[in-house]
């Protein structure tokens, strides 16, 4: 596989990668005929590895890590170990799954409720009509060895997961010798966006890193703690490594 360059980033090497890059990157690890993860990182992720450092450990062993939030992009520049855009882990899974609907890879999907997981499961088929589906599971098991043994028995070259961080990081990283050489990445809530469930933010919300606050505004019962004490964590986490920075 091509060599790539990668950003040390809150203790992750993130890649420094465009999205046609990371696309490109992304197949040729398809190709490889051997596992390989891809896991996003963002500003929540970025205070949840602080508190997990399992989390951070599994993510720093991937294969492929990418700039999720814009926040983690100005950060890069900012850190002068600069990434060259946003790599949004919903966008890159459409492109996948249009490269995946060229190439004739079959795919699994995984997670979410059975209804999000079938409506989105329409909406993928909907777009993408020759798709081969090896598989689908919702995200509310119990037996990990028996859904990885599936996934495997499916033949499916690339598996999704929409399952909460670090809920789907861990079932992957613990699960790679069970679910055999496919490609997996962690989708976190894109299939509910695709069924319909969330509606995502307006490019102008995105460009400006305020996706979070569109997200929040749609259930902010829910999404407080994680958004608004989680954004004020990660600001005093880049103040830090700030600092570590410009003593280098």
């Amino acid at each position: 596989m091509s060599a790539f360059s990668t950003a040390s980033l809150f203790g992750v090497p993130v890649a420094a990668l465009t999205m046609e890059e990371t696309v490109a990157t992304c197949a040729e690890l398809v190709r490889s005929g051997r596992p390989a993860h891809h896991v996003v990182v963002n500003a929540a992720k970025v205070v949840l590895m602080k508190d997990q450092p399992r989390l951070r450990e599994a993510i720093a062993h991937c294969d492929l890590v990418s700039a999720d939030g814009q926040p983690i992009v100005w950060a890069s520049r900012l850190f002068r170990r600069p990434v060259p855009e946003r790599v949004a882990g919903i966008d890159l899974m459409e492109r996948l799954l249009a490269e995946s609907e060229r190439q004739a890879w079959p795919v699994f999907f995984l997670g979410a409720t059975p209804d999000v997981l079938g409506a989105f499961e329409s909406a993928v088929r909907r777009r993408f009509p020759r798709i081969l589906v090896a598989g689908r599971h919702h995200g509310y098991f119990q037996d990990d060895d028996a859904i990885a043994d599936a996934i495997r028995g499916s033949g499916a070259r690339l598996l999704f997961v929409a399952m909460p961080s670090p809920r789907k990081e861990f079932f992957i990283a613990s699960q790679g010798a069970r679910l055999g050489p496919l490609f997996t990445m962690g989708v976190g809530g894109s299939f509910d966006v695709w069924a319909g469930r969330t509606r995502r933010a307006p490019l102008w919300m995105q460009r400006a890193g305020l996706e979070w606050f569109h997200r929040f505004l749609q259930e902010p019962g829910r999404m407080w703690r994680r958004y608004l004490v989680g954004n004020l964590r990660f600001a005093l986490i880049f103040l830090r490594e700030a600092r570590t920075t410009i003593t280098e």
